[in-house]
């Protein structure tokens, strides 16, 4: 059965391949997405003021509806952090759209055992982590130890497309819940559908897809 799709959310693939945010070819992206042949750069969404401000009124929207649910999709939490650096874009507009205060860790620097996290925080605070683009997780999983080194709580963070090469998965299993507003095969098959995009490289990244089977190396979460 088709995976339904939040008709407001496919905005977002529009607008990215309008702003040339979605490129096809051979791409490598780290140790998890290798020999890709599609590359999906959504920071050219974040430069742009009022497409950032209306993707920050789709996060609040999805925040809203989960904790309105009769078993709420997040934990209530009083502060957002954003995984540097689209995310960090992201949570500064969440901030803003919602009054939600910010909060932003910095690793520790060569050589230096403290890490610090900037922003006003209470011991125990919960903490909404956002971020622009999953694959394998990693950045959303440093960020959370980070926080959590800093007494702070994180069980969510929500990203705005998730390339499903094994991020969800692997951070459900570190006790991480994480909800992405788009994949990367809806995006596909609504290119696809919309006759934006050529067959054949429709076909390319769904087989590339499929052969990654959303599983990354277990020592790359990347």
């Amino acid at each position: 059965m088709p995976e339904r799709v939040d008709q407001g959310n496919l905005w977002i693939a529009h607008a990215l391949f309008d702003l040339g945010g979605i490129q096809f070819g051979d791409f490598t992206l780290g140790q998890t997405a290798v020999n890709s042949p599609v590359y999906v750069n959504p920071r050219v969404l974040l430069t742009q003021p009022l497409h950032l401000g209306r993707v920050a009124q789709i996060i609040q929207r999805e925040v809203q509806a989960g904790q309105a649910r009769r078993r709420p999709r997040y934990e209530r939490f009083s502060l957002v952090a954003g995984v540097p650096f689209g995310g960090l874009l992201l949570a500064i507009a969440y901030a803003l759209q919602t009054d939600t205060s910010l909060v932003y860790a910095h690793p520790a620097r060569s050589g230096d055992k403290i890490h610090t996290v900037e922003g006003r925080v209470v011991e125990g605070d919960h903490v909404l982590i956002l971020d622009d683009l999953m694959t394998g997780g990693t950045s959303i999983l440093r960020t959370a130890e980070l926080l959590e080194e800093g007494n702070l709580e994180v069980s969510d963070a929500i990203v705005l497309i998730d390339r499903e090469e094994g991020g969800i998965e692997r951070l459900r299993q570190r006790g991480y819940h994480v909800t992405s507003l788009l994949t990367l095969r809806q995006i596909l098959t609504y290119y696809h559908e919309t006759s934006l995009i050529e067959k054949d490289a429709y076909r390319r990244s769904m087989e590339y897809l499929e052969r990654s089977g959303g599983e990354p190396p277990a020592e790359s979460l990347a």
